[in-house]
């Protein structure tokens, strides 16, 4: 674990005193630095004074609804927010990925998983943007160039295609709704109807980049949400 983890203040707001405490204790074994708040306010004010590297936020909380602190919280600050909600509200997470979370993770939830995502979310938020190239193994994905290699070979891709691996794998490790690729990949144009056609372009970068497009290894579909490109773990 690098310095910056180690050091990183993570900010939990949720009402339910037992996950705080298990989510306190649990991330400060992993030597984070922890402030909590019970409530919605309360996770307003403690975001403004603590000024913490990751916010991890219930959704349901008793006083105000968790998209409008998240909606607050992110008219100033940057810091990812990973937010936990309910294993059957897909909607849910939909909305607040939206609405400027980082990513999710459902109750009941491994702590395992949890550290996992919030160490992704940190690295992912102090990664220079001007990083020229990535590299999955043996997927690279030249930046400046615009040039995408497997196994040191080249790989064809048409600029849509090209464009929505940018976005994915510029998001490494983090949900990527199918709103946030329509918008980002073909712009204000484009209706919720044509998530087809994010479908199809997907199944062709599966083809061009997986060793088996029936069992992605670098695009992971999140089911009802969107998609996931692996992390660089």
């Amino acid at each position: 674990m690098g310095m910056n983890e180690q050091v990183a203040k993570i900010l939990i707001v949720d009402d339910e005193p037992q996950i705080r405490k298990l989510l306190r204790v649990t991330l400060q074994a992993y030597r984070f630095g922890i402030h909590e708040a019970a409530t919605g306010e309360d996770g307003v004010r403690q975001a403004i004074k603590v000024r913490p590297d990751l916010i991890v936020h219930n959704l349901g909380l008793p006083d105000l609804h968790g998209l409008e602190v998240l909606s607050r919280i992110r008219a100033w600050s940057r810091a990812p927010v990973i937010v936990l909600t309910a294993r059957d509200r897909e909607e849910d997470k939909i909305v607040a990925l939206d609405g400027g979370a980082d990513d999710y993770v459902t109750k009941p939830f491994g702590m395992g998983e949890l550290v996992a995502r919030i160490r992704v979310a940190l690295r992912h938020a102090s990664d220079s943007a001007n990083e020229p190239t990535l590299t999955f193994d043996a997927l690279s994905i030249d930046l400046v160039h615009r040039v995408v290699e497997l196994d040191g070979e080249r790989v064809k891709l048409t600029p849509t295609e090209y464009e929505l691996l940018r976005v994915l794998a510029t998001s490494a490790g983090k949900v990527v709704t199918q709103r946030q690729l329509l918008q980002q990949v073909w712009g204000d144009a484009f209706s919720e109807s044509d998530s087809h056609y994010l479908r199809v372009y997907i199944g062709h970068l599966r083809k061009k980049l997986e060793a088996d497009s029936t069992r992605p290894q670098f695009i992971l579909t999140e089911p009802g949400v969107g998609y996931r490109f692996r992390s660089r773990d």
